[in-house]
């Protein structure tokens, strides 16, 4: 062991690793095609690949990897293949609904309806909350005075549990 106290052996092992592969989904972060998903169909260089999405209304293009955060989905075509059999392939997999009951993807429509919502509706979601943690407070008081009025030897019971 060194001196800083590291091993030389990683603690940490990182479970899953996205490659740019053929077939890999990734999702667009900046462009025209902003917020929709493509599949890679072909690495074109070190920095760009060339995408398509014609479930999604991408239409295939060369698109550079800083545009573009790859996913966990990939799907199995061949390399340079023509739009209908990604069409085909992304409908067997059933991508777009494997998408949509994915975290990031709940996490991208909070934010969209967070951003849509009015003045008013903020409102209400404030008075909402309020009324939530009036609830749990009140209930937590309730437990705590139990907890207070409880004889000695009950309380020893309860922390040895």
């Amino acid at each position: 062991q060194s001196t800083w106290g590291f091993s030389g052996v990683p603690t940490m092992v990182k479970k899953e690793t996205r490659f740019v592969e053929v077939g890999r989904v990734a999702y667009i972060a900046h462009g025209d095609d902003k917020g929709k998903l493509c599949v890679i169909v072909d690495v074109v260089d070190q920095n760009r690949a060339l995408v398509d999405g014609p479930c999604t209304n991408v239409n295939r293009k060369i698109l550079n990897f800083k545009a573009m955060h790859l996913t966990k989905f990939t799907i199995t075509i061949p390399r340079s293949c023509r739009n209908r059999f990604v069409r085909k392939a992304w409908e067997k997999e059933n991508m777009t609904q494997k998408w949509e009951e994915s975290t990031w993807a709940k996490k991208i429509a909070n934010r969209e309806l967070r951003a849509s919502l009015t003045d008013f509706d903020r409102f209400k979601l404030m008075i909402a909350k309020q009324q939530r943690n009036r609830l749990i407070r009140n209930e937590f008081c309730k437990l705590k005075k139990a907890w207070a009025k409880a004889p000695k030897k009950d309380k020893k019971a309860a922390k040895k549990k």
